[in-house]
């Protein structure tokens, strides 16, 4: 039991079902509530919402309901209103968290991918799993191989619609962390002439940069599949070229990885940047490799923060990932034959840029 926690409430918190949240969430989100919010200049009542969404007549105290719900878990705040109408007795407003899922940039479309039945079910069958001998040596067969008999991969290369939530939630994540470390880190692609994207999908990410820094002649490396539905920019500084990490990657000043090595054995990911290693130029020369990714530890007594990381770390299962520390990612970084003189700098709660050096 945790300190400081009375019997009743561990109790509690034991029999709540833990869907429900992510799931009024999710509706809030397919609703447009906190676009509604936004666009009333941050504040509305129930009245203003169901305005706005379209909600039928009968379903209004069912909205209240579930307004309540998100609102005492942070998600919107809700004070009393000054002019009370009725259904529109309270005021709702933003959170810092729920502003990550209005504006130009927002995570809004990762939302519906991490409650989609494929993710969501991949779980309902943890304990087979942890009994299960290792499909591969190294703990191979993930959550999602077990419920759906396929990888996650395999799975949106056959379903179109997995696809779209995949690709429309991964482009979502890269565009707003990207956005965040040129406004915070931005100097780490400054004086760059040349870098590759590896892993970059349709290359939401690297267009955030080519906009920001139009003289890195920018390009991405991924699967034929997935580059053959990009399109390179008409003005030269973004390509596409197919082909395979594991074996050979682009030449420029520095290689990027956003959130491609947790997805990997520790094996698999020296793998990948010994070939980052050979892509890149000297040190002395402008040659790096950066890495965006959880960095786990960086809670400094943050519980929030350590539990963000734990639940983060427990997700990974379902497609037999990792989030690593600072001792695992130096280790993997010196045996990938890096220098021990690379830089952490935090971005997010746990997710940090890192550069490391030949």
């Amino acid at each position: 039991m945790p300190q400081n926690s009375s019997p009743r409430t561990y109790e509690v918190r034991v029999g709540v079902p833990s869907h429900v949240l992510p799931s009024a969430l999710k509706c809030a989100v397919d609703l447009r509530i906190p676009d509604s919010i936004h666009r009333r200049g941050g504040a509305a009542t129930l009245a203003d919402i169901v305005a706005d969404t379209e909600i039928h007549p009968a379903k209004v105290p069912d909205l209240k309901r579930m307004m309540e719900l998100l609102s005492t878990s942070g998600i919107f705040t809700a004070t009393a209103a000054k002019d009370s109408s009725g259904i529109g007795d309270v005021m709702y407003g933003l959170t810092t968290a729920c502003r990550f899922l209005v504006g130009r940039c927002n995570l809004s479309p990762v939302v519906p991918f991490l409650v989609s039945p494929p993710i969501v079910s991949s779980f309902f069958s943890m304990s087979d799993w942890f009994r299960k001998e290792p499909a591969v040596a190294g703990g191979g067969g993930s959550l999602f191989e077990l419920a759906h008999g396929c990888s996650l991969w395999e799975m949106a290369s056959k379903d179109a619609a997995f696809n779209s939530l995949l690709n429309h939630s991964m482009a979502a994540d890269s565009q707003l962390f990207l956005e965040v470390i040129i406004l915070d880190k931005g100097r780490i692609f400054r004086g760059l002439n040349s870098l590759v994207d590896v892993g970059g999908g349709h290359g939401a990410a690297t267009q955030v940069i080519a906009r920001a820094f139009p003289r890195i002649k920018c390009t991405v490396l991924d699967l034929p599949h997935v580059v053959s539905q990009a399109t390179a920019s008409e003005d030269g500084n973004l390509s596409f070229i197919a082909g395979d990490m594991f074996e050979s990657i682009p030449p420029a000043n520095a290689v990027l990885l956003k959130n491609i090595l947790h997805d990997w054995s520790d094996e698999d990911c020296v793998k990948i940047l010994q070939r980052c290693k050979q892509a890149i130029p000297a040190r002395n020369a402008g040659g790096k490799v950066i890495i965006i990714e959880m960095v786990r530890g960086s809670a400094q007594g943050d519980r929030k923060i350590s539990e963000m990381e734990d639940i983060q770390n427990m997700f990974m299962l379902h497609i037999s990932g990792v989030e690593r520390g600072v001792n695992e990612w130096q280790k993997i970084f010196s045996d990938a034959g890096f220098s021990d003189d690379y830089k952490i700098m935090p971005v997010l709660g746990p997710f940090s840029v890192i550069e490391i050096y030949p």
